[in-house]
């Protein structure tokens, strides 16, 4: 998620992903989190397989609170289709898109 995703959510409280092995198209939801406010789906935007969920993240949702970048990350996808990756933005793209 991004820092402007959980500047939005407020407090993440729960998260949770689909396991790794799970097989994905662009579009899919690969899990929810939820906070103080609501609960969200999360979509993965390429079709691949998951190959990681960060385990630490699901025991301390905070980390995302406190680290989405780093320690709050949540999967890892094995890309079987790379033309998703064109609709995807590096965090100084999409902060030039979204915050300027």
């Amino acid at each position: 998620l991004t820092s402007f995703a959980v500047d939005q959510l407020t407090d993440v409280t729960y998260v949770e992903m689909k396991p790794a092995g799970t097989k994905l198209k662009s579009g899919d939801i690969v899990g929810e989190v939820e906070s103080v406010k609501t609960t969200s789906d999360v979509y993965s935007a390429v079709a691949g397989e998951i190959i990681e969920v960060n385990a630490a993240a699901a025991a301390d949702p905070s980390l995302l609170n406190s680290d989405p970048y780093g320690k709050g990350w949540l999967l890892k996808i094995k890309v079987t289709d790379k033309a998703g990756l064109a609709k995807c933005l590096d965090k100084a793209k999409y902060d030039a898109q979204y915050h300027s």
